[in-house]
């Protein structure tokens, strides 16, 4: 059984020292090779079961009344779409925008399967971007449009995809982000949560807008909607993620390094960057779109893939580092943060599980999950982040690690 128990570490004498693979020489309890905050040496704790709930779960009331919000106010934007292109257009466009919106959900989903993102949280932020951003940029359009009839001033075609555009739908995805932050921040940890929301959000926006874009095109009643599906489905579908993942990526990298007001800091830096790139994708129709999109999209996206390929593994790097340390004082053996930490060995963890059935399985994925999240609380810790919440959170996982180690290894 590659599972040691947490009898085992009780049932050790006082001067046993664990030791970490790559370190030069034993470990004392109490003692960290990587921070200044201290990992503990086990203490006794109530193995608590694998489906004990947390005394700080990510779904709160208030996190449900912000969904329920959003619902609201996306319900009504579909509504108010059927009203205006019918409820036949509406539904056939819909239909057709679901095939991007695919597209990039898949990428969501490869993107945040290390550490999946609370499910409530994920469903709002595609409700924000798919609801809440839209009505925000027709709210907007709406005031440019009448007061450019009161004062006579004609802003032009030009002017609104440019310039208004970008910046009015850029911030209104971006302050979902910061919605996210304030409602689930004890579980948006840094960058690849900051990318995982915004290309959730940006995702939703894209798929409304398109619904619209779809719905205009098919009134035309000419061959306009295959070339738009094209267009925008085929050819961009990740044209709005690509954008607010760079306001999602600022925050994200803030939340590492403490969060706090400097939060504001990088997302208006993030956010600066995003409203050039849109900027620059709509101003593209205006020039040559297929130049600027083999010159310059593409560069780009690629640079985006590379980007993510990175701070996954930073991501994976941080599991390993963070349980490393519970295995320096005993909490972990160095083969169980292998088999935790590292894809390789969560295939194989996985592997052993299903081989002994469901409820095995079962354990497996709370274990995996409760061990990252066990590592990225650690790392709050590290940083400073919500303290005295952290180190209870801390205590309390240990002790659902504790009972899960134990469920596995029973039988």
């Amino acid at each position: 059984m590659w599972l040691v128990s947490y009898n085992h570490y009780q049932s050790q004498p006082s001067s046993y020292r664990p030791t970490v693979a790559g370190a030069s020489g034993p470990v004392q309890p109490g003692e960290s090779r990587f921070i200044d905050q201290p990992v503990q040496a086990p203490v006794h704790l109530q193995a608590a079961p694998a489906t004990a709930p947390m005394s700080s779960p990510a779904v709160t009331w208030l996190a449900v009344v912000v969904v329920g919000l959003v619902a609201l106010v996306f319900l009504s934007i579909l509504a108010l779409m059927g009203a205006s292109i019918g409820p036949e257009a509406a539904f056939l466009c819909a239909v057709l925008a679901l095939i991007p919106l695919a597209i990039v959900l898949c990428a969501v989903r490869w993107i945040d399967r290390w550490e999946p993102e609370p499910r409530l949280a994920m469903l709002f932020a595609f409700l924000w971007g798919a609801g809440a951003s839209v009505a925000m940029a027709l709210l907007v359009d709406l005031i440019v449009q009448v007061s450019s009839v009161v004062f006579d001033v004609e802003t032009g075609e030009f002017v609104g995809a440019v310039f208004q555009a970008p910046v009015v739908e850029e911030m209104s995805k971006g302050l979902g982000i910061l919605v996210v932050v304030l409602v689930w921040r004890k579980t948006f940890d840094g960058v690849v949560d900051g990318l995982v929301y915004g290309i959730t959000i940006a995702a939703g926006f894209a798929f409304t807008e398109n619904i619209l874009y779809f719905g205009e095109a098919y009134l035309a009643a000419d061959a306009s909607l295959t070339t738009t599906f094209v267009m925008r489905g085929l050819l961009s579908p990740f044209a709005h993620a690509m954008f607010t993942a760079c306001t999602g990526f600022a925050v994200g990298f803030a939340a590492s390094r403490g969060g706090g007001v400097r939060v504001l800091g990088y997302f208006l830096a993030g956010l600066s960057v995003a409203i050039l790139l849109h900027a620059l994708w709509n101003g593209s129709t205006y020039i040559d779109f297929f130049l600027l999109y083999v010159v310059v999209q593409m560069p780009l996206f690629a640079l985006s893939i590379f980007i993510v390929f990175y701070v996954r593994q930073r991501e994976r790097m941080l599991t390993e580092r963070r349980l490393g340390e519970y295995a320096a004082v005993g909490w972990f053996t160095p083969e169980e943060v292998w088999l935790l930490a590292t894809r390789p060995g969560r295939r194989q963890a996985r592997a052993w599980a299903r081989g002994r059935g469901g409820q095995k399985q079962r354990l497996m994925g709370q274990l995996i999950r409760d061990s990252t999240r066990l590592a990225y609380t650690r790392q709050r810790i590290a940083t400073g982040r919500d303290m005295a919440s952290s180190v209870a959170l801390e205590r309390e996982l240990l002790g659902r690690v504790t009972g899960v180690r134990a469920e596995l290894a029973a039988g």
